[in-house]
């Protein structure tokens, strides 16, 4: 899969980088392990910030950057490492979910970044384009319904919108059956260094979601 970032985002972000990772997984139940890991990370962020300090996080402040730049509200759209930051925070608990969800939000909480994780068997074509999202341009968020894009981040593959900082989309989600996963680390600011966030990635793949095959690129304007 390759992964194009247009001038829209350039233009506002010019630093930009995205790790790309693709492996291929098992998408079980997540194991109390890994769910042990997810609960330990929830302790350490509610040790080291207070809520009016999250959106400070240097990955967070960066994707808080960039949505202003585009014309997007981020108190409104909040980033998904954000929003799962803040919930961690207030003493809520993340919703137990599947392996390969519950490792992106893992590594998400740590870094700072927010992720897209898609099933690479549904998307359409071989090329993602990341913009901006457009008036009226329909998306469907994953458990939230249609969500307004315009002005978002977004990566399209041939048919449309697929994943934005704030959501992923329905058509492309990872479920039980997927078998292959692509993984976009979104870095508008760099927080975890690059190279722990792909340790980190593979770590937790390998051991949580029998990851084979795990290829890594960075992209960059």
């Amino acid at each position: 899969m390759n992964i194009i970032i247009t001038p829209e985002i350039t233009s506002v972000a010019p630093s930009i980088k995205v790790i790309k990772i693709e492996a291929d997984v098992t998408n079980a139940e997540t194991s109390d392990h890994l769910w042990d890991e997810l609960l330990n990370e929830g302790k350490r962020i509610r040790s080291l910030y207070q809520l009016p300090d999250i959106n400070k996080r240097a990955g967070i402040a960066g994707t808080r950057a960039a949505y202003k730049a585009l014309g997007k509200e981020p108190n409104r759209y909040r980033p998904s490492s954000e929003a799962l930051c803040r919930r961690l925070v207030k003493g809520m608990e993340l919703y137990r979910t599947l392996s390969v969800i519950d490792v992106i939000n893992l590594i998400s909480v740590r870094s700072g970044y927010s992720i897209g994780g898609f099933d690479a068997d549904k998307i359409s074509g071989e090329t993602l384009h990341l913009g901006a999202g457009r008036e009226g341009e329909e998306f469907n968020a994953i458990g939230r319904g249609l969500l307004n894009i315009a002005h978002l981040p977004i990566y399209r593959d041939d048919i449309g919108g697929i994943g934005t900082p704030t959501s992923d989309e329905e058509r492309t989600k990872l479920s039980p059956y997927t078998t292959h996963l692509l993984m976009c680390v979104n870095i508008y600011a760099e927080e975890l260094p690059i190279q722990e966030t792909i340790d980190l990635s593979i770590d937790l793949l390998t051991r949580h979601c029998n990851s084979t095959n795990i290829s890594i690129n960075i992209i960059e304007p």
